[in-house]
């Protein structure tokens, strides 16, 4: 059974630093691409951050430059290194994982919703104050 467990949040000041990690329980027959979704206080969640199984990253526009996402697939680890954090990037931060592609990321992160990935974590809170 996949199970996807974020960790890390909390509430920073902006230009501060965070890193999410997530432990993820995925079968070792199967391939994923992961994904980091944001949900903003009153808006849909939304990618902004994925890895292929080898190692090929996407980013939201917004967050180039400021956050890096990372795999360990020995360890089964997921991570977000969000530096320069601003107050927009608020918001509650989940963990996706998909096999249908078996282990790409296919299509325009933001054009992503929830129906594109089939396993999802409980999230963690990221706040970003002014």
């Amino acid at each position: 059974q996949v199970q996807l467990v974020e960790s890390g949040g909390g509430s920073v000041q902006a230009g501060g630093s965070l890193r999410l990690s997530c432990a993820a329980s995925l079968s070792t027959s199967r391939k994923y691409c992961l994904a980091w979704f944001r949900q903003a206080p009153g808006k849909e969640r939304r990618a902004v951050a994925s890895i292929d199984i080898d190692g090929g990253t996407t980013y939201k526009d917004s967050v180039k430059g400021r956050f890096t996402i990372y795999r360990d697939n020995a360890k089964s680890t997921l991570s977000l290194q969000m530096d320069n954090l601003k107050p927009e990037d608020t918001g509650m931060y989940y963990c996706a994982a998909d096999d249908g592609g078996i282990g790409y990321c296919f299509g325009a992160l933001d054009l992503w919703d929830d129906s594109d990935f089939r396993y999802w974590g409980q999230g963690t809170q990221v706040t970003v104050s002014s």
